[in-house]
């Protein structure tokens, strides 16, 4: 398959490129600098640019089969660059007939199957106390995308690490059969796997080690 990756050179949106590579799709990655991805690869085409852009943004998904988007907040990023992002790769790709979207974002952002205990209760006040721009835009972005009428998987996570990719994760749901933390590679598996499964279609379960 040919898929477009957004974020490709974030701490997840490298093992989730170098997974699809692995995988044998061929892959097209979006960044807005190319030299933070250290990888090369004759199946790997890289585009440079924002996705708060629409035309660059529509550049890369024309001829993909799927996209997947690892966007997240670094310094200087806007407040509401993942929702203005989320809103351009949806409208590229229902103009292009492109079906499957898998996107990553946080725990924060609930599902009507969570279950939410007093620890999730008090991670929720403290994002809402201390990140609150970052929560209002992946609700944002997540509000777009349930809007959509695509295929589409929410793949939420809680805190990121750099462990090993071992492929062995828990998906449930906030409060139901989940951790506090999972290694990005494994983030990265799970969201690879989202793009020929229907197991989560327009669902947003949390993955956890």
């Amino acid at each position: 398959m040919k898929l477009t990756i957004f974020g490709a050179t974030g701490r997840t949106g490298i093992p989730l490129v170098q997974q699809a590579l692995a995988a044998n799709h061929t892959v097209c990655a979006f960044v807005r600098t190319p030299g933070k991805l250290p990888i090369t690869h004759d199946q790997l085409t890289i585009v440079q640019g924002d996705a708060t852009d629409p035309t660059a943004v529509e550049q890369a998904i024309i001829g993909a089969d799927a996209v997947l988007s690892a966007l997240g907040h670094t310094q200087g990023t806007p407040k509401e660059m993942q929702t203005v992002a989320t809103r351009n790769i949806v409208a590229a790709m229902q103009r292009h007939g492109v079906r499957r979207l898998v996107s990553l974002t946080g725990a924060g952002v609930a599902a009507p199957q969570d279950q939410p205990g007093l620890i999730n209760h008090l991670i929720s006040f403290a994002l809402k106390t201390f990140a609150a721009d970052v929560l209002r835009d992946a609700q944002g972005h997540a509000e777009v995308i349930r809007n959509s009428d695509l295929d589409w998987v929410i793949v939420r996570g809680p805190m990121l690490t750099e462990g090993p990719h071992t492929g062995q994760y828990r998906v449930g749901w906030v409060g139901v059969n989940t951790g506090t933390r999972i290694a990005r590679a494994n983030v990265a598996d799970f969201m690879l796997k989202q793009v020929t499964d229907t197991t989560y279609l327009r669902q947003a379960p949390m993955i956890s080690d």
